[in-house]
Formats: structure tokens, C-alpha cells, sequence
């Protein structure tokens, strides 16, 4: 069979007839390759539709709700700092920075406090004292770091055997204001932010809960209590006044303007038992037994108090408060604990 060769007349005229068509199907081809890339770059699907918020934070010493892209994870502990409670420590510095303080007993019928630390730190706080037994139940539920002037031998062993950091006097921050009229034990103060940085972690992480938060609403209704003296025998009584939305301690000795005010008043009455050693005037120093154990708890708030009962696992567990009715929910915001003897004199409420 024979191929037919075309001319060279008839191949240029179909070249002619062909370049338009194969022009025009390249604009096409472009023109859909452009329609095809701009479809992709303006409608990515999942990458268009709104971004979930991110969940709310909560502090965890009060439960009240951080700022809206507020972290509440820092790069340090919490920071328990031991303060003198007796006229000689007047004026208190640092309570009105504090999420969190717990009053407990000490010798010679006196109280000191465990002022809590975690969403702010004060410039300055003390008088800073020495630290107890007590304090490992107190502060070990929230892992924190306790800033104290020192301690005895025996709670030294017991605190380091508990794996309870602390910081002492002779270390960065502290410093004595000889100015006081006090004795020279009550001169001993601390600059919070620069002992702070003793305590950075690696890596930042947000405590545990100190206490099961929860809203007014969630409150039982309870009984009118608009004022409250809680004795812890002896010669001290802690005065409280339900004024102004808050619990106001009439017989604070905090600096004027720097008082801490409490939306809550929690009272746990609780076992009080011997250290085993006497302080230097020769008085027993006593320890408030909480670890697997139960008692009476009163809440105080919105001018009412509940009463119902707490309990606590172990030193690291937190405090568990109920009713009858079941779980008992502190409404989120400062609180003040009372830790009181559980055979002591009954509170005076009005």
C-alpha cells in the first residue's frame, strides 16, 4: 500500500486552519489553570470557618476567672509566706496582695499566719517567722515554697522529710528594718519579687485547686451571720465584720490600706496535738493535726454562714467540704482559713 504525500501548498494551508484553533485552546487551558488556582487559594474549607476561644483560666488559690489570654501557669511555685500575728508585728506588710491566708496556732496561746501568694506578689511582706509542723498539711496540697526566717531542728526534719521547700533568712530578698519598735525577731522582712526568683521552675504549670470552687448560687442557704469572733483560747480572737461585700478582721494588724479582704471566712476546727518540743520561753508548741481527719466547718459569706464538715486524705490532699445535702462549694474569691482547736470555745456569731 502506498502513502499519499501532501504538497507543501496543503500542509501551509492547514497549518493555517490549525494555529487559531490550538491558540485559542491554550488561552482556554490558561484560563482554567488560573479559575482552578485562585478557587483553591480563596476557599481553603477547614482553614475559613471561626477558631474555637480557648477556655477560660481560673486561679487556683481564689477560682476566680483570669483576664480573657491571662495565663494562669507561672514559671514558679506558689509562695507561702509565714507572718507574725501579735502587736509586735504591726504593721503587717504585704496582706492585701495575698489570694489566700491561713491562720493557725501557735505556743503561748498566739496565732501566725500562712499568707498565700500566686496571682500577685507585693513588693515587700512580713514580719516574717518561723515555720511549724502545721505548715506541711497547710502548704503541701499546692506544692508551694514557704518563706520563713527559720525553724527548729525537729520540724526542720519533719518538713525536709515531707519534701517541703522552703527559703530562709540570709537568702536573696530578705532584709531587717531595724526602724521597728518591736524586738529585733520582729524587724525580719522580705522583697517578695526578688526572693521569687529563687523559686523559678523549668517549665510553667498551674497548682491544683486549694479548695473545690464554686458560685454564690451553688451556696446553701444558711444562716444570717453578719459577725464573728473566733477564738483559738487563750488570750486571741480573730474579729470579723461582714461590711462592704467582704469580711473585714477588726483586729487586723496590717498596714492601713494594705488589709486583706476576705469574701470568705472558712473555719476547720481541728485536732490540736503536741510538736514534741518547747519554744525558748519553755512553752509546748502545738501541731494542728489534719491529715486523715474529719471535723466541723462553718462558711462564712455574703453575710450567712453554712455549717457542715471537712475532711482531708493525706498532707497533699485538699481540704473536702460537705454537707448533708452533699459536696460544699466556696464561692470563688479570697479566703481566709481559721484553723481552731476542735475543743476550744464555741465562735460568737451575730
Amino acid at each position: 500500500m502506498r502513502t499519499r504525500t501532501q504538497s507543501p501548498s496543503r500542509q501551509r494551508r492547514l497549518a493555517l486552519v490549525l494555529t487559531p484553533v490550538l491558540a485559542a485552546g491554550l488561552l482556554l487551558a490558561g484560563c482554567g489553570g488560573k479559575s482552578d488556582k485562585k478557587a483553591t487559594a480563596d476557599q481553603p474549607a477547614a482553614s475559613t470557618s471561626p477558631s474555637t476561644p480557648p477556655a477560660p483560666q481560673f486561679w487556683p488559690l481564689t477560682g476566680v476567672q483570669a483576664p480573657a489570654g491571662q495565663s494562669v501557669a507561672k514559671n514558679r511555685p506558689v509562695l507561702v509566706v509565714k507572718i507574725d500575728n501579735t502587736d509586735n508585728s504591726s504593721p503587717q506588710l504585704g496582706l492585701g496582695s495575698a489570694d489566700m491566708v491561713v491562720e493557725e496556732l501557735v505556743e503561748g496561746a498566739a496565732t501566725r499566719l500562712a499568707a498565700f501568694f500566686y496571682s500577685t506578689l507585693p513588693k515587700t511582706v512580713g514580719p516574717v517567722r518561723s515555720m511549724r509542723a502545721s505548715d506541711i498539711g497547710v502548704v503541701s496540697p499546692v506544692h508551694a515554697t514557704v518563706v520563713t526566717s527559720g525553724m527548729a531542728g525537729q520540724t526542720k526534719a519533719r518538713v525536709s522529710g515531707a519534701g517541703v521547700k522552703f527559703i530562709q533568712e540570709g537568702a536573696k530578698g530578705f532584709f531587717r528594718d531595724n526602724t521597728r519598735t518591736s524586738p529585733s525577731w520582729y524587724h525580719l522582712l522580705d522583697h517578695l519579687d526578688e526572693t521569687a526568683t529563687l523559686a523559678k521552675t523549668k517549665s510553667a504549670a498551674t497548682p491544683k485547686n486549694y479548695l473545690t470552687w464554686g458560685t454564690e448560687a451553688e451556696l446553701p442557704a444558711g444562716t444570717p451571720a453578719t459577725q464573728v469572733d473566733v477564738p483559738f483560747g487563750g488570750f486571741h480572737t480573730t474579729k470579723w465584720v461582714f461590711q462592704g461585700g467582704h469580711y473585714v478582721n477588726t483586729n487586723s494588724y496590717a498596714k492601713k490600706g494594705d488589709e486583706f479582704a476576705a469574701d470568705n471566712v472558712l473555719v476547720i476546727r481541728a485536732h490540736i496535738g503536741d510538736a514534741g518540743y518547747l519554744d525558748p520561753a519553755g512553752n509546748h508548741v502545738p501541731e494542728i493535726q489534719l491529715d486523715g481527719r474529719t471535723g466541723k466547718a462553718l462558711l462564712f459569706h455574703g453575710g450567712k454562714v453554712v455549717r457542715g464538715s471537712w475532711s482531708k486524705k493525706t498532707a497533699a490532699s485538699p481540704f473536702e467540704l460537705s454537707t448533708a445535702a452533699g459536696a460544699l462549694k466556696v464561692p470563688a474569691g479570697h479566703t481566709w482559713i481559721e484553723l481552731v482547736p476542735d475543743n476550744g470555745p464555741q465562735l460568737t456569731i451575730k
